[in-house]
């Protein structure tokens, strides 16, 4: 074993006996992580904040539930996408249904971009994105979550999921189009 898998496995351990070093030395090396992955799903960097301190409560509470099936960054991850996903829902974020035969696949083929993209100019379109298309996007594109896993997420159809996530699509192609990234 790796000697940061040890270090892990023992701030791990520490802080499931709810010792306060551990805990912090935990929430030092996951922080800004979890901090920029709040960003992804909410505009306010305040709110971020809120929601990456409240996800971390949680942790501390339910760290004894961790039983080490994926890395403890993976799971304080997950922790913090439904921390936004709950913070989302509360703010009554309406994802609008379509009847699946009015759905038209976007081809992935028809996606060239311009040299000059960089994923600071993808994530700044994404965040200017309304959020229902946002957090779709979010979850299939940079989470990989497939469209079954957000429907069970966000409490919508599948087909939703998929409307959502061309309707997001062609909003972020349109916009990198319009500053000629696209």
């Amino acid at each position: 074993m790796s000697k940061t898998i040890l270090l892990n496995s023992k701030i791990v351990n520490d802080c499931k006996l709810n010792k306060a070093k551990a805990q912090m030395q935990l929430y030092d090396m996951y922080c800004d992580a979890m901090f920029i992955i709040a960003q992804r799903y909410v505009k306010d960097n305040f709110v971020a904040e809120d929601i990456m301190q409240d996800a971390f409560i949680k942790v501390f509470k339910n760290i004894k539930k961790f039983k080490g099936e994926v890395t403890i960054g993976a799971w304080i991850k997950k922790i913090v996408i439904n921390q936004c996903i709950d913070y989302l829902k509360k703010k009554r974020i309406e994802l609008v249904a379509i009847e699946e035969n009015n759905i038209a696949i976007a081809d992935e083929s028809d996606w060239t971009v311009n040299e000059e993209v960089n994923i600071n100019i993808v994530t700044s379109a994404i965040n200017k994105l309304p959020e229902k298309y946002k957090v779709v996007l979010n979850l299939y594109l940079i989470e990989g979550y497939d469209h079954q896993e957000i429907a069970q997420i966000l409490n919508i159809t599948e087909v939703t999921s998929r409307s959502q996530l061309m309707r997001g699509k062609n909003k972020l192609k349109s916009q990198l189009k319009t500053y000629n990234y696209a």
